[in-house]
C-alpha cells in the first residue's frame, strides 16, 4: 500500500471540506470529478494543499465582501421601490 511521505503538504477529505466550506460529499464529487486531484492512499484521498490553494481564490476576502455589501446597500436605497415592483411581477 502507498504512503503519504510528507502529511503536513495533505488535506483530509474532512480536512478539506472545512476549508471549502463545504460537505465531504461535495469534495468527493470533486475528486471523481477530476476537479480536485487527489491522492488515493488504500481507501482515502489525500488532497496536496497546494491544490486547495488553487482553489481557494474562488472565496471571497473580507474586503470584497464589504465591497459587495455596500453595493447592494446602494443598490437598495437607489432602486428600492424599482426592485419592490419588479419582485411583485
Amino acid at each position: 500500500m502507498k504512503k503519504l511521505k510528507d502529511k503536513d503538504n495533505y488535506y483530509s477529505v474532512t480536512e478539506a471540506a472545512e476549508v471549502l466550506d463545504i460537505t465531504r460529499e461535495a469534495v468527493l464529487k470533486r475528486i471523481h470529478a477530476g476537479k480536485l486531484k487527489a491522492e488515493r492512499i488504500g481507501h482515502i484521498f489525500a488532497i496536496p494543499k497546494s491544490e486547495l490553494s488553487a482553489t481557494l481564490p474562488d472565496k471571497l476576502s473580507e474586503s470584497q465582501k464589504k465591497t459587495i455589501e455596500e453595493g447592494v446597500k446602494k443598490t437598495v436605497k437607489e432602486y428600492g421601490e424599482v426592485l419592490e415592483k419588479l419582485g411583485r411581477e
